[in-house]
């Protein structure tokens, strides 16, 4: 379905074009929403025909709402199985209750989405794989972003696995959303190396970090880090020693007693021993030598040089606080926002950033052969 099949068919459940347009945004990228997003959409003050709608939306059990920590705040979960039905969604994930946390980042991405109204949004696999297809035909799906489920005759391959929206220019550039909310590295570091044959294959794209306000300290790590991932390159020779080392990882019981008897072994390890090649051992095992593609190319780096490529950061302007009784986003509530969750969560002490940037697989690789 087209964005306009889809607006057409809500529509028909007796909604404005425009609140139409509103909850197919909703329905494709988040699932829930706050009042001041309609209102900011349409262009309106939130007022009398802000509540209206959504007053219209719980009467008819096209949402629900959730009470929050202020006390005039609510939250509302667009689960109508009639509109993602017309949608051309029935078994939408958005649909589903979700924990008070997951909820609020939904709203932080919708946020997101609603800060470049100008862009065509790009919500489900079907729509990415299909956009995808035309815009780089030389690229397969099977190097499209993904992840291999299960194992033998069971596995099963997601394609775009984060679910995160991207957007479209009208000149044919791409932007691809990521939202930030926690202080580690490891689910970002895969998300970039899951994107990396489609960014080498892309003529123009920008990467745009979204943080809450919490987490506005982060952003030059998290930038770092994407542009180390993305551009820093091994030497043939490493990559010959690194896919060796992967073959006998494979193959290899107990890898902590083969490194007291093997040197080679033992070398290896230490200077593969870092986040980048953990994860990249990890692709490696359901994407065979493709994976090495990502570390030996120079293609991203020249593009972020040229400028057709960019690396960007966006600070949320709102907090998101009052949404919850949680205290922190780091800690979940056990009921779904379908629950009215009131409970409040016990303060935790803040997780400690381990954003390491600098990869000294390079210098640690050189440092071990001059040894031999």
């Amino acid at each position: 379905m087209t964005s306009e099949d889809r607006v057409k068919a809500v529509a028909e459940f007796g909604f404005s074009e425009r609140q139409a347009r509103f909850l197919v945004t909703v329905m494709l990228h988040a699932g829930v929403c706050v009042p001041r997003q309609y209102a900011r959409f349409a262009g309106i003050a939130y007022g009398h025909k802000v509540s209206r709608f959504f007053d219209a939306l719980v009467q008819g059990g096209y949402a629900t709402a959730s009470d929050c920590l202020h006390n005039r705040a609510q939250l509302y979960h667009v689960q109508g199985h009639g509109l993602y039905q017309a949608i051309g969604q029935p078994d939408s994930r958005y649909r589903r209750p979700v924990s008070v946390r997951l909820a609020i980042e939904r709203v932080m991405v919708l946020d997101g989405v609603l800060t470049s109204p100008e862009l065509s949004w790009l919500g489900t696999e079907e729509e990415k794989v299909a956009f995808f297809t035309v815009m780089v035909p030389s690229l397969s799906p099977e190097r499209l972003p993904h992840v291999t489920v299960g194992n033998g005759s069971s596995a099963r391959v997601r394609l775009f696995p984060e679910q995160c929206p991207i957007g479209v220019a009208s000149t044919g550039r791409v932007l691809f959303l990521y939202l930030v909310t926690r202080p580690f590295a490891a689910p970002f570091r895969a998300f970039v190396q899951r994107h990396g044959d489609l960014l080498r294959a892309l003529p123009g794209w920008s990467l745009r970090l979204l943080f809450p306000q919490e987490g506005s300290d982060l952003t030059t790590s998290f930038e770092n880090l994407a542009r180390a991932e993305l551009t820093m390159r091994f030497s043939p020779a490493t990559v010959a020693e690194l896919k060796w080392y992967f073959e006998q990882c494979r193959a290899t019981a107990d890898r902590r007693a083969r490194s007291m008897s093997d040197e080679r072994f033992w070398r290896a390890r230490a200077a593969f021993s870092n986040a980048r090649c953990r994860e990249l051992y990890r692709r490696w095992l359901t994407d065979g030598d493709s994976a090495f593609e990502q570390v030996s190319s120079t293609a991203v780096a020249e593009a972020l040089a040229r400028g057709t490529a960019r690396l960007e950061s966006h600070v949320l302007p709102l907090s998101y606080r009052h949404l919850s009784p949680l205290v922190s986003f780091g800690r979940s509530a056990r009921k779904g926002v379908e629950d009215g969750d009131k409970a409040s969560a016990r303060p935790q002490p803040p997780a400690p950033a381990s954003l390491t940037v600098a990869d000294e697989l390079t210098r640690d690789w050189y440092r071990l052969v001059r040894r031999t």
